[in-house]
């Protein structure tokens, strides 16, 4: 597996983030602690959570994904030998990013990791009621502290990522070194307006979304499919000639390769120009062996430009 920097920092991963959206949610603590050891004895170390996650579970406390990432690091005592990815301004908060927010965050992240630093700390969500200004100085104050080891942006478009490096440079303030957009053979316009951008300043990229809500899997291919899972509701925006050509393209190109939907459609974005790694979440074991098949499955030319073709 080629290991992949993530923009200019001392961070190398391999091409491969496991979502932790479901941990609380459709992944209780027993079976995220088995879907957490396969993802590992896998190869791969990138775990990506928030403090949101996932508090849209009427009666989850703060952070249950955080809490059981933090129970198996514990138990496992591996802390090292993962990155730890985490984020801020989760919930559009009412103090966005302010300084305070992000002091308050850290902490309480730190404590249901049961952890004292965080590889990867994103800014969630924009909060225009901040200056990148303030949110930088509080991040700066996070890295020198130890507690933070490098930062990103999330759901930033071009004009925000702009604004907020030019701040990280004329205040000698720590640059967001990595991106976190949405992006799949589906949903690309967000990413390609982006890519340029991150290529010249050598930002990197973990792309979430990546199987559309769960859409490029196959499981969904008519609004019958929909209640086979919790986020078949998400799956529903994806019905349409767009996605059942994306569908077909994928169908095929899994038969030549012998590989699922949801594998081909993961080799097709490790394939793609400035995407460091992307993000996949797992209700199972067997799927955390799917997404590792899928990250290491090579693609032809010919097969890339017929799926690229199909969802453009």
């Amino acid at each position: 597996m080629n290991r992949r920097p993530l923009g200019r920092s001392e961070l190398v991963i391999e091409p491969l983030v496991l979502g932790g959206n479901v941990f609380g949610w459709t992944v209780d603590e027993k079976l995220g602690f088995e879907i957490l050891d396969a993802y590992v004895a896998e190869g791969f170390t990138a775990i990506d959570t928030a403090q949101g996650y996932p508090n849209w579970v009427p009666g989850n406390p703060p952070g249950m994904s955080e809490t059981i990432i933090g129970k198996w690091l514990k138990a496992r005592g591996n802390r090292d030998k993962v990155h730890i990815i985490t984020k801020v301004n989760s919930a559009h908060q009412p103090q966005g990013l302010s300084a305070d927010a992000i002091k308050t965050g850290i902490e309480d992240s730190l404590r249901r990791l049961q952890t004292d630093y965080i590889d990867l700390y994103f800014s969630h969500w924009p909060a225009t009621e901040n200056t990148h200004e303030e949110t930088l100085a509080a991040y700066d104050v996070l890295i020198r502290s130890g507690k933070v080891r490098t930062i990103g942006a999330s759901n930033f478009d071009v004009s925000m990522m702009k604004a907020a490096q030019d701040t990280a440079v004329v205040k000698s303030l720590p640059r967001y070194e990595v991106t976190q957009p949405l992006y799949n053979l589906y949903d690309r316009a967000q990413f390609d307006a982006l890519r340029p951008y991150l290529l010249e300043n050598e930002v990197g990229a973990i792309t979430y979304y990546s199987l559309a809500a769960g859409f490029l899997s196959g499981k969904y291919r008519s609004k019958a499919d929909l209640g086979k899972s919790p986020r078949g509701g998400k799956a529903e925006n994806y019905l349409n000639d767009k996605g059942l050509a994306i569908l077909d393209a994928l169908d095929a190109v899994g038969k030549e390769l012998d590989a699922t939907p949801s594998e081909v459609a993961l080799a097709w974005l490790v394939a793609q120009p400035g995407v460091s790694a992307p993000i996949a979440s797992a209700t199972s074991v067997e799927q955390v062996k799917s997404l590792a098949r899928g990250v290491r499955l090579t693609l032809g030319d010919d097969a890339n430009a017929r799926l690229t073709k199909a969802g453009a």
